[in-house]
């Protein structure tokens, strides 16, 4: 073999190392919008919704139930070669509504160990007027005794 095609073979091998390498890095995508921290400490309670909205921006989703609440999220994916991909981070901004229309609650939640965490709240509520239906019903697992269930 002569010495273009011992180049040829090393250039060729460099590529491919080079491929698998690049291959096997971990790729991070982000996806949605979550507002800047100033703009979130902005919000007042008592504010309008159109207020929110414009000091904010559109949020992701909002709520389907009475309130209305808004809802900013924004997660990080992380890709490595072809395992599955992995939720690394999530953070949701939730703007609550009285049923009068004006904020009663801002709340941070975090992704932690694959748990919704809070991170920051301004209001905390005792009532379940401004809970939904599901956190109601988790809210109450645990609380009822046999006694209850069965009359005695």
């Amino acid at each position: 073999m002569g010495q273009l095609g011992i180049r040829g073979a090393r250039g060729a091998l460099i590529l491919l190392v080079a491929l698998t390498l690049t291959a096997c890095t971990a790729q991070y995508r982000n996806h949605g919008y979550l507002p800047p921290e100033d703009d979130v400490q902005t919000v007042e309670l008592g504010e309008d919704r159109d207020s929110v909205l414009e000091k904010l921006g559109t949020p992701a989703t909002s709520g389907v139930l009475e309130d209305s609440s808004l809802y900013y999220v924004r997660s990080r994916v992380k890709r490595y070669a072809f395992f599955r991909p992995e939720v690394v981070e999530r953070e949701v901004v939730a703007v609550s509504f009285t049923p009068a229309g004006q904020v009663s609650n801002v709340e941070r939640f975090g992704l932690e160990d694959g748990k919704v965490v809070p991170i920051a709240r301004r209001v905390t509520s005792s009532s379940t007027a401004n809970k939904g239906f599901l956190r109601q019903l988790l809210g109450n697992l645990g609380r009822f005794s046999a006694e209850n269930v069965l009359g005695g």
